[in-house]
C-alpha cells in the first residue's frame, strides 16, 4: 500500500474517527492492540479558524501520543486549507494525514452543506480536496458513503473525483446517507469503489471481529478495514483481526482484562480532563459490559457514577 501509512505486507486495520469517542484516551489504547491508524474526532474548520480552545483540545498532543490523523470537515475550500495550516503548526511531526469527513449523516452536519452533504455536489467536494492537498505537507484522506440516498447512490464518480484532486487513500461506508447506521453495509459498493480508482482504498461498515473483517476484506479487494461501532468497549479487536490476517493465534479477554482496560481507559481519562471525566466517559465505560452477566444492571450503575471510587466498586 501507498503512503507509508499502512503495513506493506497486510491488509490495514485501521480506528474510525467517531464524535465523542476517538479520544486520546481511546486511540492509545486501540493503538496499543493493534490498530494501525488512528484518527481524532472529527473537527470543524470553521471552529479552527476561530481559535476556538474546545475545538483544538479535540487534537492537541499529549505526552505518550503516538502520531495519528486528524479529521477535518467543513464545505470551504478556502477554510479547510486554512484549518490544514493550523492542524499542522500544532502537531508537527505528530500528524501523520489529514482525513476529509465527507460521509457524517447527522442533521446538523448535513444542515449546514457539510458530511455527506457534499456528495450531493461532487464539484466542490472536489475542489475541497485540491485544496486541502495544495495546502498539506502529509496524506489527504477522504472518507465518504455509498451516495446521499438510494436514488443517488455515486460512490465510484465520487471516489474518482477524490482521486483525480489528489486523495492518497480513500475510505467508504457502504450505507447510504438516508440509511444513517441502519441496515448492512454494502460490500458490493465498496468494491465497485476499490475497482474504480488506483489509490488505495479502507471498507468501513459492520467490521466488529475477525471474521467480518476477513469477509470484508475478501469481497472488496479493499486495501483494509475501519472499525469503528465495533471498537467500542473493545480495544481487543484490533488484535483479533491482526491476529487472524498474520495468521497467528488469538486468545480473547477474559473479564478480568476486560475490566482493567476499562478501569485503565477512565484512569487515563481523569489525568487528563479532571474528576468530571467520568460522567462523560460514562457512554465508553457501558460497552465494556457487553456479553457480561447483568449487563443491563451494571450499566444502569454506570450512568449514575461520578467517581472512580464507584467505579470500582461497580466493575467489583
Amino acid at each position: 500500500m501507498s503512503v507509508n501509512l499502512f503495513p506493506a505486507t497486510r491488509p490495514a486495520v485501521c480506528l474510525a474517527p467517531m464524535a465523542g469517542f476517538s479520544d486520546r484516551a481511546f486511540r492509545l489504547l486501540c493503538r496499543e492492540r493493534g490498530a494501525d491508524l488512528v484518527t481524532s474526532e472529527m473537527i470543524s474548520a470553521k471552529g479552527l479558524l476561530h481559535m476556538s480552545g474546545k475545538t483544538r483540545a479535540l487534537y492537541l498532543p499529549k505526552e505518550g501520543d503516538a502520531p495519528y490523523a486528524v479529521q477535518l470537515f467543513g464545505s470551504e475550500p478556502r477554510t479547510l486549507a486554512k484549518a490544514v495550516a493550523i492542524v499542522e503548526r500544532d502537531l508537527g511531526r505528530r500528524l501523520l494525514s489529514i482525513d476529509l469527513n465527507m460521509g457524517c449523516p447527522a442533521p446538523k452536519i448535513v444542515g449546514n452543506g457539510d458530511g455527506c452533504a457534499l456528495m450531493r455536489d461532487p464539484v466542490l467536494a472536489g475542489q475541497i480536496v485540491r485544496s486541502t492537498v495544495d495546502a498539506a505537507h502529509v496524506p489527504v484522506s477522504v472518507k465518504f458513503r455509498k451516495g446521499w440516498d438510494a436514488a443517488h447512490e455515486n460512490a465510484e464518480e465520487f471516489a474518482r473525483i477524490c482521486e483525480e484532486n489528489g486523495a492518497a487513500f480513500l475510505t467508504i461506508h457502504g450505507r447510504t446517507r438516508e440509511q444513517m447506521y441502519a441496515g448492512t453495509a454494502d460490500r458490493a459498493c465498496m468494491a465497485r469503489v476499490k475497482q474504480a480508482v488506483k489509490i488505495p482504498v479502507i471498507a468501513n461498515g459492520d467490521v466488529h471481529d475477525a471474521k467480518s473483517a476477513l469477509d470484508t476484506l475478501r469481497e472488496t479487494g479493499c486495501d483494509g478495514v475501519m472499525i469503528g461501532r465495533g471498537a467500542l468497549g473493545n480495544p481487543f479487536v484490533f488484535e483479533e483481526i491482526v491476529c487472524a490476517l498474520e495468521g497467528e493465534s488469538y486468545t480473547p479477554p477474559t473479564w478480568e482484562e476486560r475490566r482493567e482496560t476499562a478501569m485503565r481507559h477512565a484512569r487515563m481519562a481523569l489525568a487528563e480532563k479532571g474528576d468530571h471525566a467520568i460522567v462523560a466517559l460514562r457512554k465508553h465505560l457501558a460497552f465494556y459490559l457487553r456479553g457480561a452477566k447483568d449487563a443491563a444492571k451494571l450499566r444502569t450503575r454506570i450512568n449514575t457514577c461520578k467517581t472512580l471510587e464507584e467505579l470500582r466498586q461497580i466493575w467489583g
